[in-house]
């Protein structure tokens, strides 16, 4: 018996809804749905606009992203100086209009701002802690990297490592001050010379200010110098040293020391440039920053020589004694704890 046949062509799958799909193969074979396979260009490539460094890049390299050039840390170091100079010229012109509204005594011819030296004090730590909106504002723009990762290899700052590299920094910096006190007494000098006190009335507003703003301003520099600076020389040079070492000649360059301060200074942005390295961020460097100029700011206020702290200026060949002590031992504990508590020092 014959069966007679449908005329009408058979009906192909049905194609779900939306743009067709990419596809392969050869041109003229028929895909899933028995459509001949034309070429079809792959999807275009959209990267995103923030671009880590790969896993395993040690502090220094965080820069070396797969959209690193040449030009990304020159434009960005310029970038950053001309932020730098821009932040720091408004917030010393504001605080100016601003005492002049208020009233406030200008000052003299030594640089000061205002006569009163914990409001020039004030001034100057803020005029330094606006640099830190621009630099992270020139990693994200020009470099485009998440802006975290200027602070560890993890993209944040590690808040309870920061909290025990500080605890420790609180024990060396009293260890170096006691050893301070020692080469005075072994020298014959008298102790009771070195130290005063103004009273709490005038103290106190002195330490709240440094309390409050000298963590912002410690940090900005840490993030500037062991940050910035060692990862920019860090996307040319597999080998850290050179950025450490020139970071280190920057942040001496950039304080008033002299004589014994120099080497003071010097001492310290290299241990602080190789620790941001070893331990794979900055909480250790700004542990100790912060640390020392609390330490620094609130001795001057209590003894009432707040103004020749900001001058910076001369440093007693003795202090070398407390910083031998105090950056020696720090760096000992910090890098034992660092290695017994496994903390990262590569990128994920």
């Amino acid at each position: 018996m014959h069966v007679p046949q449908d005329p009408r062509p058979a009906a192909t799958p049905l194609r779900p809804p939306g743009p067709p799909p990419h596809r392969t193969g050869a041109p003229g074979t028929p895909d899933a749905f028995g459509v001949p396979v034309e070429h079809f260009p792959p999807p275009p490539r959209h990267d995103p606009w923030l671009v880590p460094a790969p896993p395993g890049s040690r502090y220094d390299r965080l820069a070396r992203t797969r959209l690193h050039a040449w030009w990304r840390p020159v434009l960005g170091t310029v970038a950053g100086l001309a932020g730098l100079m821009l932040a720091g010229l408004a917030v010393i012109l504001g605080g100016a209009t601003l005492g002049v509204i208020v009233g406030a005594e200008m000052g003299g011819s030594d640089g000061q701002i205002f006569t009163d030296p914990v409001l020039d004090l004030a001034i100057n730590l803020l005029s330094i802690a606006a640099v830190l909106p621009v630099v992270y504002g020139v990693v994200a723009w020009i470099q485009r990297r998440p802006p975290g990762t200027l602070s560890s290899v993890t993209g944040r700052l590690r808040w309870r490592w920061l909290a025990r590299c500080a605890a420790v920094a609180t024990g060396a910096a009293v260890l170096g001050q006691a050893a301070v006190a020692v080469t005075y007494v072994a020298g014959g000098e008298d102790l009771g010379d070195l130290f005063g006190w103004v009273g709490w009335e005038r103290f106190l507003p002195a330490l709240i200010v440094t309390l409050l703003l000298v963590p912002f301003q410690a940090a900005a520099e840490e993030y500037v110098f062991r940050g910035w600076l060692i990862q920019a020389f860090g996307a040319f040079l597999s080998n850290p040293w050179p950025g450490i070492l020139l970071s280190t000649v920057g942040f001496t360059a950039v304080h008033a020391y002299i004589d014994w301060g120099i080497l003071d200074v010097f001492a310290f942005g290299l241990l602080m440039g190789w620790l941001a390295v070893r331990t794979g961020g900055l909480e250790a460097a700004i542990a100790l920053h912060v640390v020392n100029n609390v330490l620094a700011f609130g001795v001057s206020g209590a003894d009432g020589s707040l103004s020749e702290a900001l001058k910076q200026g001369s440093v007693p060949w003795q202090t070398l004694a407390g910083t031998v002590v105090q950056l020696g031992l720090y760096a000992i504990v910090v890098v034992v704890m660092a290695r017994r508590r496994r903390i990262e020092t590569v990128s994920r």
